[in-house]
């Protein structure tokens, strides 16, 4: 899984904060979420995401 699919960086989306792509979704936010205990399945739902882009936050899933 190529995480360039599923992340951007644009200086004009959030203030070039990292988003999940075609969203203003920012990806500290999801993290955030998963750390106190949140499920896929509320985070999915609450922002409208698919299971690839919170499963492509986790580095050892990255390739280049």
């Amino acid at each position: 899984m190529d995480w360039h699919e599923h992340i951007s960086i644009d200086p004009n989306i959030c203030h070039g904060k990292v988003c999940i792509k075609g969203t203003r979704v920012i990806v500290s936010v999801i993290l955030e979420n998963l750390a106190v205990g949140e499920s896929w399945e509320s985070i999915k739902e609450g922002y409208h995401v698919i299971s690839e882009d919170i499963h492509i936050m986790y580095p050892k899933n990255w390739t280049t």
